[in-house]
């Protein structure tokens, strides 16, 4: 019977954390899975604007740029709204135009990453950049130096 009582001391000594009372410690800031803020607050921050609104201020700051540019990229729906933009796209002096390479252009104007063709007429090459996001949107208008058909 005497091993028993040893047995726990030694036992209680090796691991002290049993020989101790747990202490509640404060639990640090930013766990994964820690609410860092209420959702009331969440929603506060968010925008009150509806997707339109939002939409109607992008093109109206993006108005301020030239049409094609990669801070008014044109809007068309998906790979084939930008073939079928370039298919009604003209010289201004409605010969044909020569569509490059497409490449990857960065963050347009309205927050989407943007692609871009290099777009040659006569002896003058542009740069035209696309969002491709906008399936609703069909553009009638052309970039500067070009002409569309309508």
């Amino acid at each position: 019977m005497r091993i028993t009582p040893i047995a726990l001391i030694c036992l209680a000594s090796a691991f002290p954390a049993f020989a101790q009372q747990p202490q509640s410690q404060p639990q640090p800031q930013g766990e994964l899975g820690d609410r860092t803020q209420s959702p009331e607050a969440l929603f506060r921050e968010m925008s009150s604007e509806t997707p339109e609104q939002e939409m109607a201020r992008l093109v109206a700051a993006a108005a301020a740029y030239p049409l094609g540019t990669i801070e008014n990229p044109v809007r068309v729906g998906g790979p084939n709204g930008e073939r079928a933009y370039l298919a009604r796209l003209s010289c201004a002096d409605s010969t044909a135009i020569r569509v490059g390479a497409r490449s990857e252009a960065g963050q347009g104007g309205f927050g989407a990453i943007a692609g871009a063709y290099s777009v040659a007429c006569g002896g003058t090459t542009r740069r035209i950049v696309f969002d491709m996001y906008h399936a609703e949107h069909v553009e009638s208008a052309a970039p500067p130096g070009f002409a569309i058909a309508r």
